[in-house]
């Protein structure tokens, strides 16, 4: 199985091939960003999968605010680019969670770490949000969110 990280340096040949330079362009970047991370601390190192998702996942995050800067400032082309960047590296990620699946993480973490209260919010985030690296793609806002209606309702 590729990682992550072969499958976008091949779809960059393949973009480089075809002369597509929107996928040129941005697979440049986001494996430039990679790279950067490898690169950053003490000593370089080869990521993992996970680490280089990561990545990724920070990277779709930078382009939607800026979408969204770009929006409030009536400048519709370049919000159109930074969201039209951010669908095309989503692909290579997981899938993120659907509502349903996101309750019953939630849920079983709260019956794992014995909840009570909302005073236990910290521990439910620390074993769902582990829990939800095994399974997909979850928005930190959404699961906090889903944590916090989920005490409230005990």
């Amino acid at each position: 199985m590729t990682t992550t990280i072969e499958r976008m340096t091949a779809d960059l040949t393949t973009a480089m091939k075809a002369r597509d330079e929107f996928a040129k362009n941005t697979l440049r970047q986001v494996i430039g960003a990679v790279r950067t991370a490898e690169k950053s601390g003490s000593t370089a190192r080869e990521m993992t999968d996970a680490e280089v998702q990561t990545v990724l996942a920070a990277e779709v995050k930078k382009r939607r605010e800026s979408a969204q800067i770009y929006t409030d400032a009536a400048a519709t082309k370049r919000a159109d680019n930074e969201t039209r960047e951010a669908d095309f590296i989503e692909k290579y990620l997981p899938a993120s969670l659907t509502a349903a699946e996101l309750d019953a993480l939630v849920t079983a973490a709260i019956v794992s770490t014995g909840a009570s209260s909302m005073k236990d919010m910290g521990t439910v985030m620390k074993t769902a949000t582990a829990a939800a690296a095994g399974i997909g793609r979850v928005d930190g806002k959404a699961l906090s969110q889903a944590v916090r209606q989920a005490l409230g309702a005990l």
